[in-house]
Parts: structure tokens; C-alpha cells; sequence
């Protein structure tokens, strides 16, 4: 074998140098020693790109800072408004003013028309007490003073409780957002004394003083309103409805049944005291003097103003004593033969 296939063949390198001396020098390097281009245009042009890249950065990480940091201003502002608003509010439910003018012009507008109007004196009672914070009021019927509540308490929650559907719905339509439902009552003021026969009978049972509405089978108990009002703790009630100005009428025992059950069955958490502040409006009449005394009681009678009676009603495990609604015996109780 000849000794030329011992050996690899000779580079380009060696080629290069066993070239003619008369060669230039410069030829060597087009060709042998010569680059990509993808790396050679770099080392040409390199500082100048990589100056411009590193200012095109810069500008670019300048104007994202300043980007974000006008949304983060602007969100700042945006979510810091509404935060403040209900500090305000829970101090100052109503501005005084609007609240006096309110009071005033409901409390003096004649009520020749309609005697079953609040008097001034009276709608000043309940005035008061809503006066102090904003609360959970519940309220019996449908009245000329309606509007007034709901606008007194307007940063609490109003409910509305009627017997007339038709009433019900125009109120809605007219006030957007107000909150009314209506109720089939199935008392009578003709059977009050049947009546109080009946609770007297199922005080341990059925119409106990302390029980959950929703599911209650008491004959005075209202039960079919819609489960959420049932989970609230009502501030202030107010019963002045349904009608009870003549025999066949519904009669206001059933709402007031069910404004004591209310009271004495709130629970706060880690116990103590919780109280409701029940207003009755025409506590004059037979079926609400002696539905207040029964379910409501003489000994948390506050005052009575015109025909308005103001009772406070405390929480309770097992009611008044013996398991009754009252401590002592209701004073213009019905006389119940057995």
C-alpha cells in the first residue's frame, strides 16, 4: 500500500501554505479563514444595534412603569370613594333636616279624610326611635305614612307586610326597590275570643312564644312569607295592618302574634339580650288592646301616645314565666271559660 493512504489528506490550512510564494497574502483569509455572515455582521455593526436595543429598552421599561403606575392611581381612587360613604351613613342615617321636614309635613297634613291616620305626636314616637341608627324595621299594612318609614330608614331595611295583593304590586310599581309581599290572614275580629281560647290552650305547644315561624302550625302565626324574612333580627315593628274596623275584617291579632314570636326569638351570638321595638298602632280597638296585652304584655309597655303603644320585648329561651308570653297575667285579658 503506498504510504500517501497512511496519512489523512492535508487540510485546507496546509493547502493554504504550499501555495505560490507569489501569492498575496490577503487571498488566505477570503475564502479559508472567512465567517458566517451571521457572525461577522455583529463585529461590524454590533456596538451601534446593541446601543439602540439597550435604549429602545429602557424606553419601553419607562413607559410600562409609568403605565401601570397611573392605572394603580387611578384603581386607588376608584375603590377608595365607596369605602369612605357608609362611615358616613352609619353615623348620620338621614341628614336632620331632611328627616325633621319629612316628619313635619306627614305629622301636619290634615287627615279629615283618612282618621286612621298617625297624629303628629304619634309618628314622632316611632320617629325617635328610628332616628337613632338605621335598623331592620318590619311593617304591618299599608298606610299613608308608607313612604315616610321607608324614606326614614332608608339606609336600613324596610319590609312591608299587607293583606291586598292589588296594593302590594301598585307599590312596587310606583317605588322601584321597595320591598313588599302580601299575605292571606285567616283571623276574624268576630272570633277574637275563640281565638284566645285557642293560644291559651297550645301556649306549650303550637303557639309558644319562642319557635321558628317558618314552621309553625299555630292558627295566629303568620308563615307564609318568604323564608329570608324569617332569619332577620327586626329591629322595630310596626302593626298597623290588617284592616279591623268591622266584624268580618281580618284584625291585627295575627300580626301581633307574631311581632312577640319575632322579639322573643332572636339569637345573638354568644347570648345576652336582644330587644324589639313593637309599636301598635289604634290600641284603643278590643282586638289590639287585648292582642298587646296577651302577646306583647303590660310590663313592657314604654308609653302610649294618642292610640299608639310603644312596647319593648326582650329575647327569650322559654318566654315569660311558666312558659307563658307574660310574667304577669295579661290585665285586660279575655275571661276564657273552660
Amino acid at each position: 500500500m503506498s504510504p500517501l493512504h497512511s496519512h489523512s489528506p492535508p487540510s485546507l490550512s496546509s493547502l493554504s501554505l504550499s501555495t505560490s510564494p507569489t501569492m498575496k497574502p490577503t487571498t488566505k483569509f477570503i475564502f479559508l479563514h472567512h465567517k458566517p455572515p451571521t457572525t461577522t455582521t455583529p463585529t461590524v455593526t454590533g456596538p451601534h444595534s446593541h446601543h439602540r436595543l439597550l435604549l429602545f429598552t429602557l424606553l419601553s421599561l419607562f413607559s410600562f412603569a409609568l403605565t401601570l403606575s397611573l392605572f394603580t392611581t387611578q384603581t386607588t381612587t376608584t375603590t377608595a370613594t365607596p369605602t369612605t360613604t357608609p362611615t358616613a351613613t352609619v353615623k348620620h342615617p338621614l341628614p336632620t333636616p331632611v328627616f325633621n321636614a319629612l316628619l313635619h309635613y306627614a305629622g301636619t297634613t290634615p287627615n279629615s279624610t283618612n282618621p286612621s291616620r298617625m297624629s303628629a305626636p304619634e309618628l314622632t314616637s316611632i320617629a325617635t326611635v328610628l332616628r337613632r341608627r338605621s335598623c331592620n324595621l318590619l311593617v304591618f299594612g299599608l298606610t299613608h305614612e308608607t313612604l315616610l318609614w321607608h324614606a326614614l330608614n332608608i339606609n336600613g331595611r324596610t319590609t312591608f307586610v299587607d293583606e291586598n295583593p292589588y296594593f302590594i304590586s301598585k307599590l312596587e310599581e310606583k317605588n322601584p326597590g321597595i320591598e313588599a309581599y302580601d299575605v292571606q290572614f285567616t283571623t276574624k275580629v268576630s272570633d277574637l275570643h275563640k281565638s284566645i281560647k285557642y293560644s291559651r290552650s297550645e301556649i306549650n305547644n303550637e303557639c309558644k312564644p319562642v319557635q321558628n315561624l317558618l314552621f309553625s302550625e299555630c292558627k295566629l302565626a303568620i308563615n307564609d312569607l318568604p323564608n329570608h324574612v324569617y332569619d332577620v333580627d327586626w329591629d322595630v315593628i310596626i302593626v298597623d295592618g290588617p284592616r279591623g274596623y268591622f266584624p268580618k275584617a281580618p284584625g291585627r291579632l295575627s300580626a301581633i302574634f307574631t311581632a312577640g314570636v319575632m322579639a322573643r326569638s332572636k339569637k345573638k351570638t354568644g347570648g345576652g339580650k336582644m330587644q324589639t321595638h313593637v309599636f301598635v298602632h289604634e290600641i284603643d280597638r278590643e282586638v289590639e288592646r287585648v292582642g298587646s296585652d296577651e302577646f306583647l304584655c303590660s310590663e313592657n309597655l314604654v308609653e302610649t301616645v294618642g292610640v299608639l303603644g310603644h312596647f319593648v320585648v326582650e329575647n327569650s329561651d322559654s318566654g315569660g314565666g311558666g312558659g307563658g308570653f307574660c310574667r304577669n297575667p295579661p290585665s285586660s285579658a279575655v275571661l276564657v271559660s273552660e
